[in-house]
């Protein structure tokens, strides 16, 4: 008499994170690829470039300069210089993760693919849940959430590409702010957290001071003074 087989332990935190990203995390961001497809057709732009943006992508503050370069005829070396630099902000989040959903033993090249994966969305929830796995599930669980998150943006942006003039404008461009909204409600999760807590107060604060006097570079400078006020206030308190 045979037992039945037990799934793998990459099935199983692949399946875990699935089903976390399937609900209102996958909704949120089609929501958003919706409003995002239709401001690709708005602007004279077809369906295959939205969906290449996103498939290659997958990085909406990025794809969302480049639909805005291209319709003021911006230089197509601008362009990607812009997005370069909209998406930047990806490659800390790739060093903070990484290093959580890594096993010992396995081949980097795996999480050197991951890492095109890496989105705010699916960064957050790995961040906030994977620590509770088993080390040996992380890396199917961050596949399973971003995976699941991949395929909802694909299809809302299909879908908001080809529906595109049947939503007001105004509703439109309003589905593409649901997606930073839901990334704070979830950092509200984490402000149990000392050291993020004082981080996303001070970078707040930051901001507020620094808009009236450096608008343009106010965010950039608000959340690294933010994050390294957070830091070095939550020391004294950490254990060694």
């Amino acid at each position: 008499m045979t037992g039945t087989a037990r799934p793998s332990p990459a099935r199983t935190g692949f399946a875990a994170g699935a089903r976390v990203a399937a609900g209102t995390p996958a909704l949120v961001l089609a929501a958003s690829y919706v409003g995002f497809g239709g401001m690709v057709r708005d602007s004279g732009l077809g369906l295959d470039l939205a969906l290449f943006s996103t498939l290659t992508a997958w990085a909406l503050p990025g794809q969302i300069v480049m639909v805005e370069l291209h319709a003021a005829s911006t230089p197509l070396a601008a362009i990607a210089l812009a997005v370069a630099l909209a998406n930047l902000r990806l490659a800390p989040m790739a060093t903070v993760l990484m290093p959580i959903v890594a096993r010992p033993g396995r081949p980097a090249w795996r999480l050197f693919a991951a890492a095109h994966w890496i989105a705010i969305t699916g960064w957050m929830l790995t961040m906030l849940h994977a620590p509770a796995r088993p080390r040996d599930e992380r890396l199917g669980w961050f596949m399973g959430c971003v995976l699941t998150l991949w395929i909802a943006s694909l299809l809302g942006c299909a879908l908001g590409h080809l529906a595109a003039g049947m939503l007001p404008r105004p509703v439109s461009l309003a589905l593409l702010f649901l997606n930073p909204v839901y990334f704070m409600l979830l950092c509200l999760q984490d402000l149990r957290d000392r050291q993020r807590a004082l981080s996303l107060l001070a970078g707040a604060a930051a901001g507020a001071l620094l808009h009236p006097l450096v608008p343009g570079w106010s965010l950039l400078l608000a959340g690294l003074g933010g994050g390294t006020a957070g830091f070095l206030l939550a020391r004294p308190g950490r254990g060694r």
